[in-house]
């Protein structure tokens, strides 16, 4: 597998892990300036997690603060500092408004020169309550995305997913067949279930589709109380952790080179022999039932 249109395969990518709180204009400095750090470490590409913009619970308090994507001033001071340092940043998610009673949870792809190349709608919504008291209802503030996502960069295309889709194998499969050699999934992950199941489900969707995966991360106690597990991974076609952050903000850095998702395919070709195939209903009759190992 080569790069497109002669590039280099090789790159560096920059996670950027923050805690975000209340106000945009100060989670944009925090941002930007983790940003510079990973330019000036190399990054051509940049990612920052979910919910970049604010990190806020009370619906009420959100809406106060966010706005249409238009009018939105911390993609605005994204797109600028995108251009103004020649690389892709990749602005996790941003808590958009649609309307007077609800949001999206935008992750959206910008290049070089400061243009749109990607955006994406959060399609799965976390709705859940938790074993320690916490409960989520994405569902009541966010309106859903419907639509899988690639964005094109110089090294390969890239499918686009946030936090909580991570659950939901089909789409990185879909993406991975549709062309993806990298996979994004900035993420808020509560502590809770960052602990038990964070690590192998990174893991695990980067060895089903032979693809690296980059996963920029909030991290610690938050200004809202919510409190967010950290650890931003990047993860390499076999599956193998090449670089990981702890808990509090900062950069994390790693080397691509997309010889290694050829690799990794051509080991396991999974993304090859993958058929459809429809589920059967229980047989209605007990006695048509076929029992494995011994007599009926």
């Amino acid at each position: 597998m080569t790069a497109p249109h002669g590039e280099s395969a090789k790159f560096r990518v920059g996670l950027i892990q923050m805690r975000s709180g209340r106000t945009p204009k100060a989670n944009f400095e925090a941002a930007a300036k983790l940003v510079r750090e990973a330019k000036a470490a190399g990054a051509a590409y940049v990612q920052t997690p979910e919910m970049t913009n604010v990190m806020e619970i009370k619906r009420e308090n959100l809406f106060a603060v966010i706005a249409e994507e238009e009018a939105d001033p911390t993609l605005a001071d994204f797109r600028m500092l995108a251009r103004e340092l020649g690389l892709y940043v990749h602005v996790g998610s941003l808590a958009l408004k649609v309307g007077p009673e609800k949001a999206v949870n935008r992750s959206i792809l910008i290049d070089p020169k400061g243009e749109i190349a990607a955006r994406y709608d959060k399609i799965h919504m976390f709705d859940v309550d938790l074993a320690n008291g916490e409960s989520y209802r994405e569902s009541r503030t966010y309106r859903p995305g419907d639509v899988a996502v690639l964005g094109e960069l110089p090294w390969g295309r890239l499918g686009l997913t946030i936090c909580y889709d991570l659950r939901f194998p089909a789409l990185y499969r879909a993406l991975a067949e549709a062309g993806a050699s990298f996979l994004a999934v900035p993420s808020a992950f509560t502590r809770q279930t960052g602990e038990a199941h964070w690590h192998v489900l990174l893991r695990a969707r980067a060895i089903e589709n032979g693809c690296f995966v980059f996963a920029a991360a909030q991290g610690g106690v938050h200004e809202s109380g919510r409190e967010t597990y950290g650890h931003s991974l990047v993860v390499d076609p076999w599956g193998r952790v090449i670089a990981e952050g702890g808990v509090d903000p900062g950069v994390v850095m790693a080397e691509i080179d997309l010889a290694d998702v050829a690799a990794a395919r051509s080991r396991i070709p999974s993304l090859q022999h993958g058929r459809r195939f429809e589920v059967a209903a229980p047989l209605a009759e007990p006695a048509r039932l076929h029992v494995i190992g011994g007599a009926a």
